[in-house]
Order: C-alpha cells, then sequence, then structure tokens
C-alpha cells in the first residue's frame, strides 16, 4: 500500500528519505547495468566514510570472501592469509577501495581478473584501478600477512572480534553493513587446536587444514572464528546440534553450569522462533567461553562468543547473577533475528538491534509469566543504568549521526542498552502487545537477510496504531535527556494534579504510561496515568477523599525524576512491592544528585536503615550499590571514617538475618566494598586466610581473589604477603595470568605503581581490557588517589589513542574505571583544563568524559 508521507508531519521526512534511501540499493539484476552519469568517486580517507559506503552500495554487489589463514605456534610470527574476493560491479569508471587498517608492507601480492596488479595502498584503503576492473564480476586474490589488532591472539588460543569495522584490520574487506557477503573460511592452526567459525564444518584436508563451508550472507563485522585448546561439548537441544567450545577447568563449575548454558539456550531459541514467527534463520548454532571476554557476548552468526566467567557459575552464585546468565544468552540469541538476519543499513542506526536483543531478553525472563519478577527485573537492570547517562552533560540521544564507520565504537553505551529498551516499553504500551508484535513480524519477514533503518520500522509500526508517532518519535529517539515530575494533591477538586518540564530547561515533553498508588489508612490504591500532556490531573477515587501520601511511578516504567513523598522516605520498610521499592530508591538516589531531595548523609541513613527490612535479592543489590556509591564518592573522608563502624556493623548484622544464602551473599559483598575499620578487614583477612565464609555464603575461588584484592588495596598487614598466597592457590592458567597482571597495581609500592601505569601507555600492555580496566579500579581506588591522582592528565591524553586502538566499550570504561571514585576539585579541574584545552576534541568522546565525570563534578556540591 502506497504511504501518505505527509500524514506524518517531521516523521515523515525521516519516512520518505527512507523510502527515498532504499530507491537508490538496487536489489536485482537490473542493477548490474552500466550507469548512464558520471562517476565521481570517492575521496580516499581513513576509515569508511559514509560516502564510501554508500557509493559502493549503489555499485557493487554479490560479494564473497574465500578466506585461507594458517596460524603458527607462536603469536610472535605473523598469521598468514590467502583471499579471494569476488563481487559484482556495476561501474567501472572509478577505483574500487578495499578497506584494511594496516601497513603496505603487509601485503605481499595482488591479482584481479587473473592478473597481476601494483599494490596501491593509502590512507586505510587498497585500491583497485578502474582499468584492472570489469562491468560484472570481478575477482581479486591479495596474499597478504593477516593484521593482529582483531584477532585477539593469545599463547594457545585466538578469536576474532570484528564489530563495528574490525574486519578491515584483519584482511581487506568492503567493511560496511550493507554489503552482506558469504566467507568461505579455511584454517591451518598448530596440532591441537581446536576450532569454530559461522558455518558447517566440511572437512579437513591433507595438509591439516579445517574447511568450512559457505557461511550464510552476513556483514562483515559478524565474520567469526576462533581457534585455540579448548574442550568441546556437543548436544542435541530439542533436535538441534549445539556445540560449544571453552576452556573452563573448575570441574564444579562445570558439572553446574553446561547443562545450564545448553538449557537455556535451547529455550531462548524456541521463544524467539514463537514470538517472531521466524524459524531460526541460519545454518548452525554453536557457541564459545572466552576468558576475559571484552564484552558479556557478541552475536556472531552461527558461534556466539561468551565472556567465561558470565557463563560458568557454581553453588556460590546469586540469584541475580543466574538472571544475568539467562539475560545474556537471551540477548545474544534474540540478536539472531535482531541484528544478523536484519541488520541496520549504516551504524547510526546500532542501537535498534541492541534494543530489540534487551527488549527480547526481558521477556524471555523465566519469571516473565510472574509479572512483578520480571517488572522488577526490567526496572533495576534498565533504569539506573540510562540515567547514570542521562542526567550528564554529555547525555546523547539514542539514534546519532555518524559519518565514518571509524566513530562507531563511541556510540555504544548505557543509552542504547538501557534507555533504548525503556523506550520501546513505552512504545509498545502506546500501541499494545498485540499490535507490536505483529508490526515486529511484519519487519522481520520484509527485511529479512537484508539491511533495514530506524524510520523502516516506524513506517511499518505506524501502520499498525492510531497513535501519532511523529512527536513521540522525536523527543524519545532523536534527544537526549529526560523530564522531572512533581505533583499537587487538590482535594478540593478532588484531584492529582501531575507535571513534568524538561531537565534541562526546554520545552519537550515526554509522552509516556507509568502508575500512582495513593496510600489510604485502609490499603494502597494504584491509578494508571497516561501522561500525553505537560499537566494531567487524575480524580481521585470516589468517596476516598485525600490519600495519607502519593507514591509516583509505583511501578517503576515511567521516566524521569519522581519526587518521593517524605511518608515513603522515612518509612521504606512499609511498601511492601517490592517494584514500588525499587522505584522509590531510584528516585530517592537521583533526587538526591539533582540536589532536590535527600542529602547524602541522611539519604544513607535511610537506606542503612532498609537494610535491616530488605529481602529481595534484586533490591539488595540495587540499595547496597547506591548505599555504597554515596559512602565513597559523597561523603567526606572524615565523614566515612566516623561513619565507618555504624555502617560496618549494619551490613554484617543484615547478612545475618538473611534466610538463604543468596541473599547472604550480597550484603557481604556489600561489607567488603565499604570495610574500612581494622576490625573489618581483620574480619575479612581471617575470611581469606581460613577460606570458610561466614553464615549460609558460599564463597568461590573467583570470591576469594576478590577478596585479597580488597585487602591488598586496604594494605593490610598480613604476616605475608596476600596476593601471592592467593596467586598459588589458583590453577586455572587464564586466571593466574589475570591475577598476575592485577599485581603491580595494587602494590603497596608506589614507584611500582607508577611503573604499572606508565606501561598501559604501550597499545601491547592494554590488549586485554577487562584487565586494564579492574587495575584502573583498584589504582584509582578511593584509598589510593593520593598517590594516583597525578596519573589524570596522562589518562586523558590517551583516550583518542585508546579509542582508535580499543575496542567499543573501551574508551568509556576506561574513563569510568578511572575518574569513577573521585571527588576531589583538583580532579575536578583536571578533566575541566583538559576540555578547555581541546575545544575540538572529537564530540563523542567529549561526551564519554563528560558522561564519566558527571559524579566527581556533582561531589562539588554535595560533598560538603
Amino acid at each position: 500500500m502506497p504511504v501518505n508521507y505527509r500524514k506524518y508531519g517531521a516523521l515523515g521526512g525521516l519516512l520518505l528519505a527512507a523510502a527515498c534511501q532504499r530507491a537508490t540499493y538496487p536489489t536485482t539484476r537490473a542493477a548490474t547495468a552500466t550507469l548512464a552519469a558520471p562517476v565521481a568517486a570517492p575521496a580516499v580517507v581513513p576509515g569508511v566514510s559514509r560516502e564510501l559506503a554508500e557509493f559502493r552500495k549503489q555499485t557493487i554487489s554479490r560479494v564473497a570472501y574465500e578466506l585461507r589463514l594458517t596460524v603458527p605456534a607462536s603469536k610472535a610470527d605473523p598469521v598468514r592469509a590467502d583471499e579471494t574476493i569476488t563481487f559484482r560491479l556495476r561501474d567501472n569508471r572509478a577505483p574500487v577501495q578495499l578497506d584494511f587498517k594496516g601497513r603496505a608492507s603487509q601485503l605481499h601480492s595482488l591479482a584481479i581478473n587473473g592478473q597481476p596488479a601494483a599494490i596501491d595502498y593509502q590512507e586505510e584503503h587498497l585500491a583497485l584501478p578502474a582499468a584492472a576492473l570489469q562491468v560484472g564480476d570481478n575477482v581479486v586474490k591479495i596474499s597478504l600477512n593477516a593484521g593482529d589488532l582483531s584477532l585477539n591472539r593469545n599463547a594457545d588460543y585466538l578469536y576474532t572480534l570484528l564489530v563495528p569495522d574490525r574486519a578491515r584490520t584483519v584482511v581487506p574487506v568492503f567493511d560496511q553493513p550493507n554489503l552482506k557477503a558469504t566467507f568461505a573460511l579455511a584454517l591451518t592452526v598448530p596440532p591441537g587446536w581446536k576450532t569454530v567459525a559461522n558455518s558447517r564444518w566440511a572437512g579437513t584436508d591433507s595438509s591439516k587444514t579445517t574447511q568450512y563451508v559457505p557461511s550464510d550472507s552476513i556483514s562483515t563485522y559478524l565474520f567469526s572464528f576462533a581457534a585455540g585448546k579448548f574442550t568441546r561439548v556437543a548436544q542435541q537441544v530439542n533436535g538441534r546440534p549445539m556445540s560449544f567450545l571453552h576452556r573452563e577447568t573448575d570441574s564444579t563449575k562445570i558439572r553446574l553450569s553446561v547443562p545450564a548454558i545448553f538449557r537455556l539456550h535451547g529455550e531462548t531459541l524456541a521463544f524467539l522462533e514463537k514470538y517472531t514467527g521466524i524459524p531460526y534463520p541460519f545454518q548452525k548454532f554453536d557457541f564459545t567461553a572466552i576468558p576475559d571476554f571484552q564484552y558479556g557476548g557478541m552475536e556472531h552468526v552461527g558461534n556466539i562468543d561468551y565472556k567465561a566467567s558470565s557463563l560458568f557459575l557454581d553453588e556460590g552464585a546469586t540469584k541475580d547473577q543466574l538472571l544475568a546468565r539467562q539475560n545474556l544468552i537471551g540477548h545474544e540469541t534474540a540478536h539472531m533475528w535482531f541484528g544478523d538476519l536484519v541488520t541496520m543499513q549504516w551504524f547510526n542506526d546500532v542501537w535498534m538491534k541492541e534494543v530489540f536483543a534487551n527488549f527480547m531478553a526481558d521477556k524471555m525472563n523465566p519469571e516473565a509469566a510472574a509479572g512483578p519478577a520480571q517488572l522488577l527485573k526490567f526496572v533495576t537492570d534498565h533504569y539506573p543504568a540510562a540515567y547514570a547517562v542521562d542526567r550528564t552533560a554529555g547525555a546523547n540521544p539514542i539514534r546519532q549521526p555518524l559519518e565514518n564507520l571509524q566513530e562507531a565504537g563511541s556510540l555504544y553505551g548505557n543509552i542504547i542498552y538501557h534507555k533504548a529498551p525503556i523506550m520501546m516499553r513505552q512504545l509498545e504500551l502506546l500501541m499494545g502487545e498485540k499490535p507490536f508484535q505483529e508490526g515486529v513480524r511484519e519487519y522481520l519477514k520484509k527485511y529479512a537477510h537484508g539491511n533495514a533503518t530506524w524510520p523502516d520500522l516506524i513506517a511499518i509500526l505506524d501502520a499498525h496504531t492510531p497513535a501519532d508517532l511523529a512527536a513521540w518519535n522525536q523527543v524519545w529517539v532523536n534527544q537526549p535527556g529526560r523530564p522531572v515530575f512533581d505533583y499537587e494533591l487538590q482535594p478540593a477538586a478532588s484531584q492529582l494534579v501531575i507535571r513534568q518540564h524538561a531537565e534541562d530547561g526546554s520545552d519537550r515533553l515526554w509522552p509516556q504510561q507509568f502508575e500512582v498508588t495513593l496510600l489510604y489508612p485502609s490499603g494502597p490504591l494504584s491509578l494508571p496515568v497516561n501522561m500525553s500532556q505537560r499537566e494531567v490531573a487524575v480524580p481521585l477515587p470516589a468517596g476516598k477523599g485525600a490519600p495519607s501520601y502519593v507514591l509516583l511511578n509505583s511501578q517503576g516504567l515511567g521516566y524521569g525524576v519522581f519526587p518521593v513523598a517524605p511518608q515513603a522516605a522515612d518509612h521504606l520498610a512499609s511498601l511492601a512491592d517490592p517494584v514500588a521499592r525499587a522505584s522509590t530508591y531510584i528516585a530517592l538516589y537521583e533526587n538526591m544528585l539533582a540536589g532536590r531531595g535527600l542529602a547524602p548523609r541522611p539519604l544513607l541513613d535511610r537506606y542503612l536503615a532498609q537494610t535491616a527490612h530488605e529481602t529481595n535479592d534484586l533490591n539488595i543489590k540495587l540499595i547496597t550499590d547506591q548505599l555504597s556509591h554515596i559512602y565513597w564518592q559523597f561523603l567526606t573522608p572524615t565523614e566515612r571514617s566516623a561513619l565507618a563502624p555504624a555502617v560496618e556493623k549494619a551490613i554484617w548484622q543484615a547478612m545475618q538475618k538473611q534466610p538463604r544464602p543468596g541473599e547472604q551473599k550480597l550484603y557481604f559483598k556489600a561489607y567488603q566494598s565499604i570495610a574500612l575499620t581494622p576490625a573489618a578487614q581483620k574480619c575479612l583477612y581471617q575470611i581469606w586466610q581460613s577460606q570458610k565464609a561466614p553464615g549460609l555464603v558460599k564463597l568461590t575461588e573467583d570470591d576469594y581473589t576478590s577478596l585479597a584484592l580488597a585487602l591488598a588495596v586496604r594494605d593490610y598487614a598480613a604476616p605475608q604477603p596476600i596476593l601471592p598466597q592467593q596467586l598459588a592457590r589458583i590453577t586455572n592458567v587464564d586466571r593466574r595470568q589475570r591475577l598476575q597482571f592485577l599485581m603491580p597495581a595494587l602494590s603497596p609500592d608506589v614507584a611500582t605503581r607508577d611503573q604499572f601505569f606508565a606501561s598501559l601507555k604501550d597499545e601491547k600492555n592494554r590488549e586485554k581490557e577487562a584487565w586494564v580496566q579492574s587495575a584502573l579500579g583498584y589504582l584509582h581506588h578511593p584509598l589510593r588517589q593520593a598517590t594516583s591522582e597525578q596519573y589524570l592528565p596522562a589518562s586523558l591524553d590517551l583516550l583518542a589513542e585508546i579509542q582508535q586502538t580499543g575496542d567499543i566499550f573501551f574508551p568509556a570504561g576506561w574513563l569510568q574505571s578511572t575518574l569513577g571514585s573521585y571527588q576531589s576539585a583538583t580532579a575536578a579541574r583536571t578533566v575541566r583544563e583538559f576540555l578547555a584545552a581541546h575545544p575540538n576534541y572529537n564530540p563523542q568522546l567529549r561526551n564519554k568524559l563528560l558522561q564519566a565525570a558527571d559524579d566527581l563534578f556533582r561531589a562539588e556540591k554535595l560533598v560538603q
């Protein structure tokens, strides 16, 4: 049906632009005809410019890669690559640029359509001369040393991680998401190594090379393989063969985790096939656990990669950890449909695949049928994380502009992972669950094995609802920020008036739905609110009169800063509903930071009192995280020392009151975080030394390592150094290497710590990004800041390099681990001076810095 774009106002322009954009991306055989108009070749610039990507999409199609890689036993030796690229060219009047971020010396030979060609390498591109190309099918053969940057080479294993534009760091490719291609991979690896790739195993030839059949058509960022000394486990789940590679050696973790990992993947696939109406769309389904993987997981077609510690849990796992594993598996598996089957045209819409992955994972929560439990998980997972960015001066919108893929990593963060699911849930509330699902199914079927934009999706959803999505889309998706709410009880008019205004002072309005609860002596009464206007009047129940007090956003789904009635803040334990308590905790904390509610010390007092009553595991984690952050970030050192005995006592007693091991462990972890007095540190040392956990708490090897690190950063005076003793206890080689890396950052010797920080200026010493972020957290711990604040200027100077050499989450992780615990005026001045000295700094990195420094800036006002 033709679409009347004028109907949609401002949004209509987006929809019309999307339609025109699709019209310029031919997909039929007719697209192979020669263009009549002159061809303006895009400039050769570093990265992958949008201009280049759009030009190639118009002129190149039917891409396929054949890749033979020889991996030597020593990681010091290069990986040899022989690559064949075939593609159909619509017009041969301009050179074709292949993306390759490496060195010219890595490229050994080039042949185009059977003829040798000179290597023309410039600005991260291998240029194929127009004279060697032909309209129609072309074959390019390249011999080279593959780039190591994204091969993640270790002594006895390696793996690829190529999102968003890292395929070009390995071999030359067309590294853009809308030039999907097949990959036929052959791997020659050292004896004893196992391999896995996107596609099915095809056999092993006489040279001991493992070959894989051509993959499904996928974007280059999804190309993947892993090889090394792994253990392979194969099972059939619901009739589907699955294979799992891992390096775990803990027999308890293996026994408790492996069956659950296979089961959860099977349940997730079944849910997604039912919800989408589309069977699993690729040729195989495997997964690999990688030690200290950079992310929780990565949705490679046919073989999902996971951080091993997120999958392998033992008897000490808390309910929150178990749910986190379920959500992670749900998230990555959902990507098979959302991101892999239908992929964004350009990485400015990368958030689309992430929002759907999180949205589906939340729906797949094993307690979803119970309602409140699933809702509590949604609220505690997403709202604090979204607010942590959206409240800052560096807040970014969900959908962001992107002119070059080399900047795409900076688009990732809490807004797309956490605000976007909140937005999507509000959209589902606006449309209704069934119309929303019908629209999603239509979207997936229409763009299956292709690419789409956000306007494409909105155009489909709009046909399934009478609501006008234009204003809604503009404020929720295209702009940053959040509203602030106030209310007024008007008993004479028998109504509750609720108002919203933009936190930044603009005149924006966030249409949304939430609940309010009226607290009467006879009990609570909840009412729905459709906040479609700047001011909404909610009628009070007939004959009930004015309530004792009002709890706004009592089910947590509203987005913004909601006031908390003093009666609620003073009697948190009286809130029987755990979701209402979570929403109130979040609101109290946000109001404290905004300077419009309780100050840090009074809020800490209320949280401490509430620890004696809070028994819900998700709420325990929420309230203890907030309590710990107030303790270290928003109290003066003098206040902290004076309060430490009472804080430690309250948390220890709260732990002892809990009837279940998981809840006890959460309080124990909080005790470990805030322990400051000699008595508390001695208690922790005795637990570590004896390896006897208190009460019902179950501590694992990883927990004892964490405990040893907590004692080391406090310079606990043990008879023998703690960390070498802990190292001797660890048998797993990967976990030993991690602790060995961290130890200099926790040394009691300042010179050793100085030397460790200086070593991070070398890119090679930042390869294990998870290790680096942990080390920085200890290096900049509040108890070490007197000697570590000197590292801040150099840390900020390194940021641009880290963005170029690190993976997508590393710049934000580097900043948060560096700045996240400071409260001093001198640290804040260092950040401001850096920003002032770099007025033309990369806008995305500037925003990341402002986000990470937000608590530091707020501490200047809140810490008195």
